[in-house]
């Protein structure tokens, strides 16, 4: 199965018309209609909200697994996840000459890379969490 057969059934499994979709992510409908078509393929930042919306990982949508769902994270993983997020966050306001495109970076744009950051982590911490085998996973 591709990834727009992939689409049109999570999107009837929602009991949505391509439009109600479309507007719900705030793109063309005609667009969404191309993908679930196969005709073009979904940018990164789209592909990502359609795997949120839809509850499932990107690696579901293109086939690469059959698995709908990621394991869920818990409560040691949350721990983890924050001290590592509050250590790279003192990194980066310690840090001298944090830029983009030559210019400083503001506070915002430095929480914004924080919040990439850390749902990147959390997406990998899910997706590492399926090769792990119960018997050696930790306990709360």
């Amino acid at each position: 199965m591709n990834y727009g057969e992939r689409l049109k059934r999570l999107r009837e499994d929602k009991k949505l018309s391509q439009q109600q979709l479309a507007d719900r992510l705030n793109i063309n409908r005609s667009t969404y209609a191309r993908y679930e078509l196969g005709q073009t393929q979904p940018d990164y930042e789209t592909l990502q909200r359609l795997a949120d919306f839809y509850g499932v990982s990107v690696d579901y949508l293109f086939g690469r697994e059959n698995k709908k769902n990621l394991p869920e994270l818990t409560a040691k993983d949350e721990r983890d996840i924050a001290k590592r997020m509050e250590k790279l966050k003192k990194d980066l306001m310690n840090g001298e000459g944090l830029s983009f495109r030559g210019e400083p970076m503001s506070p915002e744009a430095i929480e914004s890379v924080l919040d990439a950051i850390e749902f990147a982590e959390r997406q990998a911490t899910r997706a590492n969490k399926k090769y792990t085998p119960k018997k050696y996973r930790e306990k709360e």
